[in-house]
């Protein structure tokens, strides 16, 4: 029985069904041990096949999966990622919501607390949309907090993300973000190793870490406390020999302890979106915003809409901006970063701000 290159379960073709059943009680078996799978496939694809050729009909997974819209991508086919396919441990077979390229693509994953400030969800957004803006896929694990302001950036500037997911392909976790996981699968792709029916409980999560640095070509940690599962991903990448960056955090912050140790450890400051770029080995030359998208129109904070109306009588200085709009400086960081990402505010060797004109490095 050879692989096909994918496992649709709404084909009603007898040999689509025996395939896709083969691989079903392959996941089943192999799910949680992907290393021996993996040794397997590699070694005699077709026999492991062949031994689970016959098995018996699961029709409720397979309406689960039809009813989610997903289809299976084995380890064998074209259309599996490279990324992963060289990992150790890939997963045997991904289930994907949305579109399978999504998972090929040039990519930087984004990580962080789920309880973020609301200066590390800011940060995530820009960080998303100037990213997506440059042609880089968003990768992240649909959480609440960073994960999704991540999503959300890229989807914002009309970017690809992709989430993976610590559960079946049929459910969404958490169940808030369905509506999410559909506009990220419309764009991009909604990708599980678990079989159809399973639970997300915690120890999926560190599993599908992998994943996600597995993915990327870089992992970028927003915020994390000195216990988050961000950290394993970071650790994930840097086994796999995917750069990692951190964002600085105040050093008494519980949000920023985990950043911050990861950057004593070794890990790369990212500063502004050109960090990123250079870790990568790409031009520094981000793409305007789109009309209606990003920073530039109505989707933008009411904060950073502020900055850009002083801005646009003049360079100022971070105190005189803040006296101006009656605001600490704090309080506008995260919007001058939101700004200095979507590269329509820039500083002068003075340590002015203006706001520029042409949102791109030439």
């Amino acid at each position: 029985m050879r692989a096909p290159e994918l496992l649709d379960p709404r084909d009603p073709a007898p040999a689509a069904r025996a395939a896709l059943q083969a691989w079903l009680a392959l996941q089943r078996e192999l799910a949680y041990r992907p290393e021996r799978a993996v040794a397997e496939l590699r070694r005699a694809p077709e026999a492991l096949l062949a031994r689970h050729r016959g098995a018996a009909a699961d029709e409720r997974a397979r309406a689960a999966l039809a009813r989610a819209g997903a289809v299976g991508v084995p380890w064998p086919s074209p259309l599996y990622p490279e990324r992963l396919r060289r990992l150790a441990d890939a997963p045997p077979l991904l289930w994907v919501r949305g579109r399978v390229e999504s998972l090929s693509e040039p990519a930087v994953a984004i990580v962080g607390a789920r309880a973020a400030t609301a200066y590390g969800r800011a940060v995530a957004r820009a960080l998303a949309a100037a990213l997506a803006r440059a042609g880089l896929a968003v990768v992240s694990g649909l959480a609440r907090g960073v994960d999704a302001e991540a999503h959300g950036g890229a989807l914002e500037v009309e970017g690809v993300t992709v989430a993976v997911q610590g559960c079946g392909p049929d459910r969404v976790h958490p169940r808030a973000h369905a509506t999410l996981a559909q506009r990220i699968a419309a764009k991009g792709a909604v990708a599980s190793e678990f079989p159809p029916g399973t639970a997300p409980r915690a120890p999926h999560f560190p599993l599908r870490n992998r994943l996600i640095s597995g993915l990327a070509r870089a992992v970028i940690v927003v915020e994390a406390r000195e216990r988050s599962g961000s950290l394993g991903t970071a650790r994930h990448a840097a086994d796999q020999g995917v750069e990692v960056l951190a964002v600085p955090g105040p050093i008494d912050a519980p949000t920023s302890r985990g950043t911050n140790r990861l950057l004593r450890d070794g890990a790369r400051p990212l500063l502004d979106v050109r960090d990123v770029l250079d870790a990568l080995g790409i031009e520094a030359r981000v793409a305007p915003a789109a009309p209606g998208t990003g920073a530039a129109s109505g989707s933008a904070s009411e904060a950073a809409r502020a900055v850009l109306a002083c801005l646009a009588d003049g360079p100022l200085d971070r105190d005189a901006l803040a006296r101006r709009l009656a605001k600490p400086p704090q309080a506008l960081a995260a919007a001058l970063l939101e700004l200095e990402l979507a590269g329509l505010v820039a500083c002068d060797r003075d340590g002015r701000l203006r706001g520029v004109r042409r949102p791109f490095a030439e």
